[in-house]
């Protein structure tokens, strides 16, 4: 499993899936560009869930870099087999 992780003030995908048009749309967060294969167990999803959901990438009132996701109410935007 690979997660390409950028953080965003925005985002959006969108895609046609048998001729009808899907958008999906984020503020404030991470857009994730997510990698499975057959060999990734629930495990394997747990611990790329919680090192996402963890990293401390959004400024805190001192303008450092300390706030997760999480702290600062943070959307997720996932594309899985983006490839």
């Amino acid at each position: 499993m690979r997660a390409v992780v950028q953080r965003v003030k925005q985002a959006s995908v969108q895609f046609t899936k048998d001729d009808i048009r899907v958008e999906n749309s984020i503020g404030k967060g991470f857009q994730v560009m997510l990698g499975v294969t057959h060999n990734d167990t629930e495990e394997d999803l747990k611990y790329i869930i919680d090192k996402i959901i963890g990293l401390r990438v959004f400024e805190d009132e001192n303008e450092k870099l300390n706030l997760s996701l999480l702290d600062v109410g943070g959307e997720l935007l996932v594309v899985s087999q983006f490839t």
